[in-house]
């Protein structure tokens, strides 16, 4: 029997895994079990070397695998991260924009409730308007005819300005300050040393403001130096 023969023999009587061809393996020494406790999945393609089911962990087209599939994986968080983001940006977004909108509603709200009688206090206005030019008729003489007649006009003006500023109305008379563009307006000028520039000199209608609010400006005379 020749050296060749003979060592395939005792190869035969000591390795259970007769084809096995890792490194790893002690097939050759006196025990007979292979160390690698994978199986192969590599395909027909590879180029590792792995001839029958063994696939020790150095086998490089596994690795190449999982690197693969660590990139996939790696890839799909990234993008869920960023549509996370898009859809959190969205949703804040639109919970700044509700709040806005409760906002501007309750404003229309109490805007409107602090307001509900603008209209009408607005036309109510020009008849105080005409009371204060019928009292100014007045002499004040108590024996007097138009006295007597003006007295009961007196009691009603006084009657109407009271339910008025029951509603938060409040003239505009501002004579002796300067003048304030917002709450006046200027229909006559003089030019009057002893007073100041841009002092009211006379109101020549009042204003009158609801609240806050100025819902006639009052006309006036300036002064004006320069």
């Amino acid at each position: 029997m020749t050296e060749e023969k003979l060592n395939e023999v005792k190869q035969d009587e000591t390795c259970e895994n007769k084809k096995c061809t890792c490194e790893d393996c002690n097939c050759k020494e006196e025990e007979n079990i292979c160390n690698c406790e994978n199986t192969c999945n590599c395909d027909e393609n590879c180029e590792c070397n792995c001839e029958e089911e063994c696939s020790c962990s150095s086998c490089e087209c596994t690795s190449n695998i999982e690197d693969e599939k660590m990139k996939e994986l790696l890839s799909e968080i990234n993008r869920l991260t960023e549509e996370n983001k898009i859809l959190l940006n969205k949703a804040q977004t639109a919970q700044a924009e509700m709040i806005n909108f409760r906002r501007r509603k309750e404003e229309e709200y109490l805007n409107k409730s602090k307001y509900a009688n603008q209209d009408l206090i607005t036309e109510i206005i020009p008849i105080v308007d005409n009371f204060e030019r019928a009292i100014k008729f007045d002499d004040n003489d108590l024996t007097d005819e138009l006295s007597k007649f003006l007295d009961g006009f007196k009691m009603m003006y006084s009657q109407l300005t009271t339910v008025l500023r029951n509603f938060g109305v409040e003239e505009i008379s501002r004579r002796g300050e300067i003048f304030d563009p917002s709450q006046e307006e200027a229909l006559m000028t003089d030019s009057l040393e002893e007073y100041q520039d841009d002092e009211v000199l006379e109101v020549l209608l009042k204003g009158y403001k609801l609240k806050d609010r100025v819902i006639r400006p009052a006309t006036v005379k300036v002064n004006k130096i320069n």
